[in-house]
């Protein structure tokens, strides 16, 4: 997964565990892309000072995470949900002797899209 990526997953799990400021501008640099000195400028700091409260956030979200581990279990599941989708595609509704049983396999299957599709907004 690359940085950016994570990022974003853990300020998704985590943002609101932290602070007003903090979380204004881990938005401000990761949301909005700008700049340290942008958000230096913006908050009538220095670039330093906004780049060290970035370093210290992003410690305390991947503190978070070790801890709880919801962004590990959550893609864990994800991927869980992918195979199982993929196993459910695979059948035919020549695999089942009633209607009945298809029309389970077929509601399981949306459940698991239903599924994966709330992971993925």
């Amino acid at each position: 997964m690359d940085r950016l990526a994570r990022m974003a997953l853990l300020a998704d799990f985590y943002g609101p565990l932290l602070t007003d400021k903090q979380r204004a501008v881990w938005d401000l640099h990761y949301e909005q892309d700008l700049s340290l000195g942008e958000i230096a400028e913006a908050e009538g700091t220095s670039r330093q000072a906004v780049h060290d409260l970035l370093k210290r956030t992003e410690k305390i979200l991947t503190s978070y995470e070790e801890k709880l581990g919801l962004i590990s279990r959550f893609l864990t599941e994800h991927e869980g949900l992918v195979a199982a989708l993929e196993v459910l595609q695979g059948f035919s509704p020549q695999d089942f002797r009633s209607g009945e049983g298809w029309e389970r396999l077929q509601a399981a299957r949306a459940k698991i899209e239903s599924l994966l599709a709330a992971t993925e907004t």
